[in-house]
């Protein structure tokens, strides 16, 4: 197992408040499975997809990523693994408007040192890769929705990580768009064997997962393998 959660809860405190946002959750993911995590608003699942991913501490129970247990790490640990071994891909596209397309891809292995020729090729290589070659010198603003979430993904992939984790990939996009999207990052699963883990709440993007796993008041409530 890749992804491996045990009896893992978080909770919130505001004040008196206290919210039990996770409530001793058992979840495992294989080496080159794409999951969806699916529920209403307010379930958890963003939650947990934080917590896996390093991004969000836990309160109680263990996260093992590649049997490296989460606990064991200090935050900058934690950092430097994410970087290493893990993509991100939010609904929001957290594009630089001032950066082009290429810039944004590349700025991520700039800050992690990597030298600027590599980088560029790298990132022109990420593009390619998405369908984008030819928008590499757009900014944001120059893009359709769905290319700037291509660009997004172009990034989360540049770091060639075990796991990408999307929150809401499609949150932002119109149903043909959506369609798209998804159809490159199953593409992506099945040709780099890479692992997704995709927090949805459309149930058409779900589908195009080898397993839905179903969140309610903080809790997984079922699994199930899809036809996809």
């Amino acid at each position: 197992m890749i992804i491996q959660a045990q009896k893992v809860k978080k909770i919130y405190r505001t004040g008196n408040l206290r919210v039990e946002a996770l409530k001793g959750i058992d979840v495992a993911v294989e080496q080159g499975e794409m999951v969806a995590i699916m529920g209403q608003s307010g379930c958890g699942k963003t939650t947990l997809l934080n917590c896996l991913a390093g991004l969000d501490t836990i309160d109680e129970g263990d996260i093992y990523i590649r049997g490296d247990n989460l606990r064991d790490l200090s935050d900058n640990e934690r950092t430097t693994y994410r970087a290493r071994y893990m993509g991100f891909v939010f609904q929001e596209f957290n594009l630089l408007p001032v950066l082009s397309a290429v810039e944004n891809v590349e700025l991520p292995m700039l800050v992690s040192r990597v030298p600027s020729k590599k980088a560029r090729k790298r990132a022109l290589e990420m593009l390619d890769l998405v369908g984008l070659s030819e928008r590499a010198q757009h900014r944001p603003a120059e893009l359709s929705g769905g290319q700037r979430q291509r660009v997004t993904i172009a990034r989360a992939l540049t770091n060639e990580p075990a796991i990408v984790w999307a929150d809401e990939p499609t949150g932002n996009l119109d149903s043909e768009t959506a369609l798209e999207v998804m159809d490159l990052l199953c593409r992506l699963n099945k040709e780099n064997g890479q692992t997704f883990v995709v927090v949805t709440h459309a149930l058409e993007v779900g589908q195009r997962a080898d397993r839905i796993i179903t969140m309610r008041d903080g809790r997984i409530v079922g699994t199930q393998g899809t036809q996809r």
